[in-house]
């Protein structure tokens, strides 16, 4: 296997950097930017609060870490902890402050204990607009088994059921149009609900709890409700609304001896992009800033597009990688006006034109001039200035 001259793998980076593999000098690390603070998950699969500025969050969800970017988001709900404020409506419960470990290692979490006497909610009203999309997420641990959590939008909006011991979903009601269950490790599990308001605007109440509860008790952390339509990263608040900023000018321009071949080479990519709004992109680029570009450009329902210069690749190539989980790893090869186009171990088009690159100088994770910031996990990048053969690239896409 020939030797990519520009390699990224997600391992070292302090404030404003991510180090390149490759080049070993240097001269291929990328700079990051990012105007808050945030949260990763951390090589003991703990949420981790992150409050440098500009400083790269690499994310151990899985085996190996990835590089988080995200998009900007705001917590509507200004108590994401603390249940025992009097910021939060009890109904039918009691609190017990701190009571239990929570997913961020500390002494946060509390105990919800109901009387009893029917359905049980903590809830608080958060102003909400007609027409927007929003999800609504929450930290649980049930402390015996529990079919029937439910994130709940008073008023009529809709609600979710959580089956907590088996960690499935029931169908949503109202307004909510899809909802997600995840494990993260010691019986905690993020349930989350994504819904667009039909209603008149204005302050919804939002609870967490069970019908027909019978002194049943859980733990509770990590109230998130924010203008997304997928649960970002824990955003934490302490009596007002937070917004964690996103990852910007993720770029390296290689210098000295080392440079890209703008007559031929391929550029791989492995990456999970996030779900997008209707209407919105992201993407990743080796260009020169302006037009001479190749592109991957992701739009939502897990659709990858091609482009070389300012237009679609020929044979309008786009692909769908909502069957691999939402990972994708795919490249484009280039050579004097072919160009070969690779995803998840197929080839999926082979063509001819006459587009060929005056200058390809600068490797970024958005699009022309700046624009459509990637947003999701990388593990890695690689450039080659050689080519390779086509069962090289397959069998580097293979997932």
């Amino acid at each position: 296997m020939k030797k990519p001259i520009l390699a990224l793998i997600p391992s070292a980076y302090k404030t404003d950097k991510v180090y390149s593999v490759l080049p070993v000098n240097g001269d291929g690390d990328f700079s990051l930017s990012r105007d808050s603070g945030g949260t990763r998950i951390n090589e003991n699969g703990l949420i981790e609060e992150i409050t440098t500025t500009n400083k790269p969050r690499l994310n151990w969800d899985g085996n190996c870490p990835s590089l988080l970017m995200e998009g900007t988001s705001t917590n509507l709900q200004v108590y994401s902890e603390g249940f025992d404020n009097g910021a939060w409506t009890k109904s039918r419960t009691t609190i017990t402050a701190n009571d239990t470990i929570s997913p961020n290692g500390e002494l946060t979490a509390d105990k919800i204990t109901g009387d009893g006497t029917g359905a049980s909610y903590v809830f608080d009203g958060i102003s909400l607009t007609n027409g927007n999309t929003y999800t609504i997420s929450i930290f649980v641990k049930p402390i015996i088994n529990i079919s029937s959590f439910a994130i709940n939008v008073f008023g009529g909006v809709g609600i979710v059921y959580f089956d907590l011991i088996n960690k499935t979903i029931n169908i949503p009601t109202g307004d909510f149009t899809s909802a997600k269950i995840e494990d993260y490790g010691n019986g905690w599990l993020r349930c989350s609900g994504t819904l667009t308001l039909s209603s008149t605007t204005g302050t919804k109440n939002i609870g967490y709890g069970l019908f027909d509860f019978n002194g049943d008790q859980f733990y509770l952390f990590g109230v998130q409700v924010e203008e997304s339509n997928y649960p970002t990263s824990y955003i934490k608040t302490e009596g007002s609304i937070f917004t964690r900023s996103e990852e910007y000018r993720i770029t390296t321009s290689l210098s000295g001896q080392t440079q890209f071949d703008k007559n031929k080479g391929v550029v791989f990519i492995d990456v999970n992009p996030f779900e997008l709004n209707t209407g919105q992109s992201s993407a990743i680029s080796l260009q020169d800033g302006g037009y001479n570009i190749l592109l991957f450009d992701f739009k939502p329902n897990n659709i990858l597009n091609f482009f070389i210069n300012n237009a679609p690749a020929p044979g309008a190539v786009s692909y769908d990688y909502s069957h691999s989980g939402g990972r994708i790893k795919a490249a484009i090869l280039w050579s004097n006006g072919k160009y070969r186009l690779f995803a998840n171990g197929q080839l999926l088009n082979s063509y001819n034109t006459s587009i060929e690159f005056s200058q390809l100088d600068s490797f970024q994770f958005n699009s022309y001039f700046g624009t459509y910031d990637f947003q999701g996990k990388v593990f890695g990048v690689q450039v080659f200035d050689e080519l390779l053969s086509d069962d090289e690239i397959k069998k580097m896409t293979e997932l």
